[in-house]
């Protein structure tokens, strides 16, 4: 037993997390690769700007989806069959995707692209949360900068692609690289954890539970809530700065390159994060993430030259890339192992409703009002219902504060 138990924070454990990540960094590419092409599929469907944001709403709706229902597939057959599977849902939809006839169809297609996307996120973050326990902050945050190297590395690549080939080029080259690198990485991941370990795990998260007040339901509910205000906002610059760039005259490039310095901000910030959280927890390390979040949104409104919004793009990232993990981070300390796919799955699909909602509405606000100013206001006032949410769980619980974090 106790050699079960040395098995969480091993070096197994590591290595399981180096592949992992590998895995996010190719399987997230569904979700970025939209936002690139945004302006060229409207360009050839003739359609307004929130016509055009429908295939990306779509994606997230599916990766929500996605996160939910894989999540539960790893509690029950473990991560290996849900990626595998989920890497020919990919791979299937991709290729038509590249033969659309219509904004429609490309949505359609995108629905399923997100949600066989999901399996590279929140149940590939519960799963590696399985494996760590002194670290399990740092592994999350890991984990989860998957997501945001892939939105940093592809968005430049596939802009070379989309400039010499179009668009329809892009698809079909996601869909041979997800196959030939998601299967083969996914079947090194076919170990379970042991019970005694789980069970070790466990025993201190229902130590940690119990001094809240809070039953899991609503502190699940609670989290949800805040999850959709912190990712409306989040969504306002990740979604449409490559939009935002050719509106102002600096043309698709420059934005996907803004794009790439956000997240590449955001992945240096999901680690700070993630070190934080082993040492403060991550109620408090989500809620010093959204007010960070909120402070850099608000830099965006005085900004629109090409320097300011470079310089503004990667505070951006910086603050607000450790809140999504931090939200897996707190399921994990307070509910039981059994339950991971399906509690992180749940929330972290709140957190994308939010990114699909927020990617929408910054779309229609702009065929409103003809800018973005009105839609960071917006995204400035999503997050303040995220803050009151955190700050009302932190005065909860600090007082009832029994279990290290």
């Amino acid at each position: 037993m106790n050699a079960d138990i040395a098995l969480l924070d091993s070096r197994y454990s590591w290595t399981r997390l180096a592949i992992s990540l590998a895995i996010a960094m190719v399987g997230n590419v569904g979700m970025w690769s939209i936002i690139v092409v945004m302006p060229a599929i409207q360009a050839e469907f003739g359609v307004d700007r929130a016509a055009a944001s429908l295939p990306y709403t779509l994606t997230m709706v599916g990766f929500a989806l996605g996160n939910m229902a894989i999540g539960r597939v790893v509690d029950r057959f473990g991560v290996t069959t849900a990626l595998i599977g989920a890497a020919l849902l990919i791979a299937a939809a991709t290729g038509a995707a590249a033969l659309s006839p219509s904004v429609l169809v490309l949505s359609g297609l995108q629905l399923l692209i997100g949600f066989g996307t999901a399996a590279s996120f929140g149940p590939l973050i519960a799963d590696i949360s399985l494996w760590f326990l002194k670290r399990r902050g740092i592994a999350v945050a890991i984990t989860a900068s998957g997501n945001y190297l892939s939105g940093a590395i592809w968005p430049v690549i596939l802009a070379g692609i989309l400039a010499g080939q179009g668009w329809r080029a892009v698809y079909l080259v996601l869909a041979v690289v997800t196959l030939a690198t998601v299967i083969p990485l996914a079947l090194f991941l076919r170990r379970r954890v042991p019970l005694a370990a789980r069970a070790h795990a466990d025993s201190l998260s229902a130590a940690r539970a119990g001094t809240t007040g809070l039953s899991p339901r609503m502190l699940a509910i609670l989290l949800g809530i805040a999850g959709v205000g912190c990712c409306v906002a989040m969504s306002m610059p990740q979604v449409h700065i490559v939009s935002y760039c050719v509106d102002l005259g600096y043309g698709p490039a420059v934005g996907s390159q803004m794009l790439s310095l956000m997240l590449l901000g955001g992945v240096g910030s999901r680690l700070v994060s993630g070190l934080l959280a082993d040492r403060l927890g991550g109620v408090r390390t989500l809620l010093i993430g959204s007010a960070l979040q909120g402070l850099a949104l608000m830099l965006y409104l005085p900004s629109d030259g090409l320097t300011s919004l470079y310089i503004v793009s990667l505070i951006f990232g910086l603050a607000q890339g450790g809140i999504v993990p931090s939200y897996a981070v707190i399921v994990r300390e307070y509910m039981p192992s059994a339950e991971a796919g399906r509690r992180v799955g749940f929330v972290l699909m709140t957190t994308i409703v939010g990114m699909a909602l927020g990617g929408w509405m910054s779309g229609w606000i702009y065929d409103v009002t003809g800018s973005y100013h009105m839609a960071f206001l917006n995204g400035i006032a999503w997050n303040g219902l995220n803050i009151g949410i955190m700050v009302l769980i932190l005065l909860r619980t600090r007082p009832r504060s029994a279990v290290p974090a």
